[in-house]
């Protein structure tokens, strides 16, 4: 990789895509979130949840390298305090997937509060999910170096995300629409949430090892 931004070549945006697909695509609080959405209300009401997840990530990275990161480096108590208000938080999303209703299921009731995560609330979530942290500063150190061109490194390494992000997102929804369809019944789905919900619960292993 060569000094200027013009110069990073096909060899290290290869390197990037791969490194943004594979993170992007494996499972984590994100997709798991996702497939339940996906499986609960279907693909077109999660489409704001996969674009608030494909640009609130990106807009994170972008922050770390503005300096967040460093911030969180310099004052650890900083980070401590998110790491639990982040725990408490995918506590409250596991139990709010593993007690939503199917989307298949009477709508004779209000459901003010069954509904999927929006645009913002996906957005946002990225700065209380411990895999988006890692990702973004292991992303930041590995991908833009330093010197005058790191931010424009940074830029494009979020665009990267950008990219590969919407259509994994978008896998993982559809994995959650096909796993409705092949269960079928109420009892089906509420097992494949649950499921989703103890994955979501276990990924707080993370955050405390």
């Amino acid at each position: 990789m060569g000094d200027g931004l013009g110069t990073l070549g096909v060899g290290w945006l290869l390197s990037a895509a791969a490194f943004a697909l594979a993170m992007s695509a494996t499972p984590g609080p994100n997709n798991a979130m996702v497939a339940a959405s996906g499986a609960t209300y279907g693909f077109a009401r999660t489409v704001p949840h996969i674009l608030g997840i494909s640009v609130g990530f990106p807009a994170m990275l972008i922050a770390v390298a503005l300096g967040a990161g460093a911030v969180l480096t310099r004052y650890p108590v900083v980070h401590d305090v998110m790491r639990w208000l982040g725990a408490a938080y995918l506590v409250w999303l596991a139990w709010r997937i593993a007690t939503a209703r199917p989307a298949a299921e009477s709508t004779d009731r209000p459901r003010h509060r069954d509904r999927p995560l929006g645009f913002m609330e996906a957005a946002l979530f990225q700065w209380v999910n411990p895999k988006a942290w890692v990702i973004a500063l292991a992303g930041i150190a590995t991908y833009t170096g330093s010197g005058e061109t790191a931010f424009g490194r940074a830029l494009v390494l979020a665009v990267v995300f950008f990219v590969t992000c919407v259509p994994s997102t978008a896998l993982w929804t559809g994995v959650g629409v096909g796993a409705a369809r092949l269960l079928r019944t109420e009892r089906g789905l509420r097992a494949f949430n649950l499921a989703l919900a103890a994955l979501l619960v276990a990924s707080l292993a993370t955050l405390f090892e």
